[in-house]
């Protein structure tokens, strides 16, 4: 096959052309050339914008195009138009969060945010209904052709997120190690190379529509899913488990402020329902062969001052910040 990707050459997309380059396929890439522009020497390069700059994909053809960097519908609009008769099918990285709550067991057919008003671009305030937009203008010139990948929490090797890397570099450092909240809590998550594989398999046959890509298979909680990368990576920690209460108490944001962390409120975004991509066939790797590639990433590309990656998103805690609550749940 013969294919397009936009953007991505940092970690899903990274994945994406490994895995089409590991099935003999003809990739072309497109981008600024900002990041990660001396991998993949061996396919064609095409640089430019997809605001405004998109005359290098004038008059090219492929089988499917991937789409990994879409955010604003305006922008979106733009690649669609131009590649509606220069592709078969045209995939379109989307998210979990386009839907407007997370009631335990959302499904493709759940209620959707309402787009924002048309001069909203902040991505950072309205992520979730610009996605929604975006999937709408793929929708509109695709129709059936369109693959909306809707994913949840997305790990592995090069992430720049820090959310999972903190869990593996965290654990593989050892000692006492606060818990995020309460170990019964579900866990969603899939590896970028197992969602990579799906997204190219479904290009292989065509497939279209809204698909929730996450996993595992079977339900999972977050006490298990630690317990398995602690092992994964040496097994050197003891996680302490300090309760919503308590985390709350001490000003800890969810999510970010200690990664993972889900109140109660919130635990149906990791409770998605999957029924619908596991037919069509996802398939999900060990956590554990997730863990130490990643690790092993990160020892590889090296870490910043503060232990992380070079993250995208700023998220974790402060060792120091670490020490001082375990110290005070220890008293009281």
């Amino acid at each position: 096959m013969k294919i397009l990707v936009i953007g991505g050459t940092l970690f899903l997309g990274r994945h994406i052309i490994e895995a089409a380059l590991a099935r003999g396929w003809q990739v072309t890439l497109f981008n600024r050339g900002v990041t990660g522009s001396a991998l993949f020497p061996e396919v064609e390069h095409l640089t430019g914008d997809r605001d405004g700059g998109l005359e290098p994909l004038r008059g090219k053809r492929f089988d499917a195009v991937f789409d990994t960097c879409g955010y604003v519908p305006r922008v979106v609009r733009q690649s669609v138009e131009l590649l509606s008769g220069a592709t078969g099918q045209y995939s379109f990285v989307s998210s979990m969060s386009v839907y407007a709550g997370f009631e335990s067991g959302c499904h493709e057919g759940s209620p959707l945010h309402d787009p924002p008003p048309p001069e909203e671009e902040d991505v950072q305030t309205y992520y979730g209904p610009l996605k929604v937009a975006c999937e709408r203008e793929v929708e509109r010139v695709f129709g059936e052709r369109a693959l909306l990948g809707r994913a949840g929490l997305i790990v592995g090797p090069h992430d720049r997120i820090n959310r999972f890397p903190y869990w593996v570099k965290r654990l593989h450092d050892g000692g006492r190690c606060l818990g995020p909240g309460e170990p019964s809590r579900p866990v969603q998550w899939i590896d970028a190379r197992d969602l990579a594989a799906w997204h190219l398999d479904a290009a292989e046959v065509g497939r279209g529509g809204a698909f929730n890509l996450t996993g595992p298979a079977t339900a999972a909680t977050i006490g298990e899913f630690l317990s398995r990368v602690n092992e994964a990576v040496g097994g050197r920690s003891e996680l302490v488990w300090p309760g919503d209460e308590f985390l709350f108490r001490h000003g800890v944001s969810p999510l970010d402020g200690l990664p993972l962390w889900m109140p109660h409120e919130f635990i149906g975004f990791f409770q998605t329902n999957i029924d619908k991509a596991l037919a069509a066939g996802l398939r999900f790797r060990p956590v554990e062969e997730t863990a130490r590639d990643t690790l092993l990433t990160m020892q590889t590309e090296g870490f910043t001052t503060d232990g992380t990656i070079g993250v995208q998103i700023e998220s974790g805690m402060p060792r120091e910040r670490e020490r001082a609550l375990l110290d005070d749940l220890s008293g009281s």
